[in-house]
């Protein structure tokens, strides 16, 4: 039987790397896909696109949309402005409250459903060590979690979570996911979701630095010029 894993895809670079790490591994990919609120769909479409590249054989697409009437980050209350002043070491805007939290318990679930072994998740605790949800400490616990809640933790089936990205840079991570061929073209970062990236929100300023350093050329449209 093929080992099965769960991938938390959002469309973005980091998730889109982690199809690649658990393919190299020789696992059957399952991505699952949130819409969670978010102030734009392109996320949605671009995962969509690097699911087909992959050509696997099952995509779930979950709406958790109920996100947005909570609010509290920049990505889910349109009120609130998307940062452009660059990473800072506090708790940035874009933080969404409980949002990995979420997404792992609905990911388990579907894990268990399927027989899957293993969830992965890109989130990484170098780049934006301001979210209390992308720490080693966060992982670790929520693996215990799953494994208690579940009837695949009781019966001795326990599920990993892998997140290989979490004690890498953006240049580390891009570095990988080339090696592997990941198509960093068909991913997406930009918080404002318009066709051509900004250039200048938090997360194209952390893509961008994270491509020079690596000493590679991002093949996706930018609002502004980028010197490579």
């Amino acid at each position: 039987m093929s080992k099965k894993a769960v991938i938390v895809l959002s469309g973005g670079l980091d998730s889109t790397t982690c199809m690649g790490i658990a393919k190299e591994k020789g696992y059957e990919l399952y991505p699952i896909t949130f819409s969670y609120g978010q102030r734009h769909d392109r996320e949605v479409e671009q995962a969509k696109k690097v699911a087909q590249h992959f050509e696997v054989s099952d995509h779930r697409l979950v709406d958790i949309s109920f996100l947005n009437q909570i609010g509290g980050s920049a990505l889910t209350d349109q009120s609130i402005e998307v940062p452009t002043e660059g990473v800072k070491d506090d708790i940035p805007a874009t933080y969404v409250p409980a949002r990995n939290m979420i997404f792992l318990s609905l990911a388990s679930a579907y894990a268990e459903v399927i027989g899957a072994e293993v969830i992965y998740i890109g989130v990484s605790a170098v780049d934006y060590s301001g979210y209390p949800d992308c720490r080693p400490e966060f992982i670790e616990s929520m693996t215990e979690t799953v494994n208690l809640a579940t009837k695949a933790g009781t019966t001795g089936d326990r599920i990993k979570i892998e997140s290989p990205l979490i004690h890498l840079t953006k240049k580390e991570t891009i570095e990988a996911g080339l090696r592997l061929n990941v198509p960093y073209h068909l991913t997406t970062s930009c918080y404002l979701g318009e066709e051509e990236a900004c250039g200048v929100c938090d997360s194209c300023q952390l893509r961008i630095k994270g491509f020079k350093e690596a000493g590679a050329k991002d093949e996706i449209a930018y609002a502004v010029n980028i010197n490579w």
